[in-house]
């Protein structure tokens, strides 16, 4: 991942822990469930998410109780704006960019001295089938401070009230009350320590649980895409719910998009793209065998892609030249079909979201179809980076350095 480092394209945004911090976010930890981290200095995103606290507990969701319940952490009013590097569900960004928009004052003064977990309660306990997650409705994000500072609060100002009453102010023992808890946890009379909780209302979105599963139900009918066949082969048996049930790499599942007017695909289009260079290019270069050239190089330079083009079998020059081969006997007939010519996973990889779906749900399409066909790379960074890191690290040294070059340039 150093040459993503070294370009800013690896989680760059995130947010250094150190001190008095850790000692807070070991209390939030602990709050919510969890056991603390023996690290003494790490790194956090928006949501409050640390990689290096993932690897120590070797396990990327750490900050979820069950796939149901997840959690967040607040101990900095710099984590608003930070990317949610991690997020369980495509909401997640939504919904801390929702807290922070509604209590960014209080944050900041909270957080001075003190740290707030996040309960994502969306009133399931635990999943038990896959079809659980049509349960998802409203989200009510409840607000717990370490040291129940705002009970702490509420003692102080009974103290407070205790005193002025009758003849207590002469009281030594109320007076000592007071003193002790001002020393401990400061004068808390004119705080605002109040964060009730909030409401967040889903409609379509992606959720990692079940194995990662898509749920579209702002269309004419409600659409379960699983991406986990196991969970898929379980989910069919139900007969309870009206909806269509799919498997991520179903040919079914493009046909029903499109008919649906969620996805569409005009190659007539999309060929003067840089999207679909991008697609092509890549697509040769997971053909190429025994190079002599750095395979960015091949990838750029016209006459070295042509060279190559040429030295990589028929059936390989076929797919990679698949859909400008088709456009060229269109003009000559009409007979010939798409899927006679044009490789299917080109295909399905130059498809987008259909113009008439609403700007919210476009993140969403996206990243379902960078899914289907993972073959624009620049596309694949932007929707999903994880499934970006794992291919990234499969290919060779000129290819990443191509790559870097196409995300870095937005080409």
């Amino acid at each position: 991942m150093q040459k993503l480092k070294v370009a800013s394209l690896y989680r760059s945004e995130l947010m250094p822990i150190s001190g008095k911090l850790v000692g807070r976010y070991n209390k939030c930890l602990v709050k919510l469930g969890f056991t603390e981290t023996k690290l003494t200095t790490f790194s956090i995103d928006g949501m409050g998410w640390s990689p290096e606290i993932a690897k120590e507990k070797d396990n990327l969701h750490y900050l979820n109780n069950g796939e149901a319940n997840p959690h967040g952490i607040i101990i900095s009013p710099l984590q608003k704006g930070k990317p949610v590097y991690v997020p369980f569900h495509t909401f997640d960004r939504e919904m801390m960019q929702h807290v922070f928009k509604t209590y960014g004052d209080k944050i900041n003064d909270i957080t001075r001295d003190c740290a707030i977990c996040l309960d994502f309660d969306q009133s399931i306990d635990a999943f038990y089938e896959p079809l659980d997650v049509l349960k998802y409705d409203k989200v009510s994000i409840h607000f717990h401070l370490i040291n129940d500072l705002d009970t702490i609060q509420k003692e102080q100002l009974r103290l407070i009230e205790k005193f002025k009453k009758d003849n207590n102010f002469i009281d030594e023992n109320i007076h000592q009350e007071i003193l002790e808890s001002a020393k401990t946890y400061g004068d808390l009379r004119d705080r605002d320590l109040d964060l009730h909780q909030l409401e967040y209302s889903t409609d379509s979105f992606y959720t990692k649980a079940f194995g990662g599963v898509y749920l579209l139900r702002d269309f004419i009918t409600t659409i379960i895409v699983f991406e986990d066949e196991k969970w898929y082969k379980e989910a069919i048996k139900d007969t309870i719910h009206d909806v269509l049930i799919y498997h991520i790499d179903q040919p079914q599942l493009m046909d029903k998009l499109r008919s649906h007017d969620i996805i569409e695909c005009d190659l007539d289009k999309v060929v003067k793209t840089s999207r679909y260079e991008r697609v092509k290019k890549y697509e040769l270069a997971k053909s190429l065998e025994n190079v002599q050239h750095p395979i960015q190089d091949i990838l750029n330079d016209n006459v070295l892609f042509k060279s190559y083009l040429n030295k990589i079998d028929l059936d390989a020059r076929k797919r990679v030249m698949s859909v400008e081969r088709y456009l060229e006997k269109l003009e000559t007939s009409n007979q010939y079909k798409i899927a006679d010519i044009v490789d299917s996973k080109m295909f399905e990889a130059l498809h987008e979201p259909h113009s008439s779906i609403s700007a919210k749900h476009h993140d969403l399409i996206w990243r379902l179809l960078v899914n289907v066909a993972p073959k624009d790379i620049l596309f694949l960074y932007w929707y999903d980076k994880e499934q970006f890191y794992k291919t990234y690290d499969t290919w060779d040294d000129s290819l990443k350095d191509w790559v870097i070059e196409r995300i870095g340039n937005n080409i």
